[in-house]
């Protein structure tokens, strides 16, 4: 009885660090996503952006879209959400960009929302 005893406590004590070491691992590190909501300054479609400046500031960045970019519009706390295209994002528009960041502050949008006012 000892004798198994002692050798089941020889089992926990060498499997023991392995399974800490093991579970104690970082999960991989996302992409991280960022937001950036503002009216739009300038838009090109040769080049495939928007500049937009920050609400309430001076500040600008420049959002790319590409193919895989989905373009929505809502209304503020709708649940409803439009299907539109680029071609409805016009200069002044109020719009909310996700997206991933590069090392230069551009945003690489995945999503980019128009935000719709709701007319008195």
């Amino acid at each position: 009885m000892v004798k198994k005893q002692l050798g089941l406590l020889l089992a926990l004590l060498l499997t023991f660090p392995i399974a800490v070491a093991v579970f104690a691992q970082d999960p991989p590190a996302k992409s991280k996503e960022t937001r950036w909501e503002g009216r739009v300054e300038r838009s090109s479609k040769e080049q495939s952006s928007l500049t937009v400046r920050k609400a309430g500031g001076n500040e600008e960045k420049t959002c790319v879209y590409d193919s895989s970019t989905k373009w929505v519009s809502q209304y503020h706390a709708d649940k409803k959400v439009n299907d539109i295209d680029v071609s409805q994002v016009k200069d002044g528009d109020y719009v909310i960009c996700k997206g991933t960041p590069d090392k230069g502050g551009i945003v690489h949008a995945t999503v980019i929302s128009k935000r719709l006012s709701h007319s008195n």
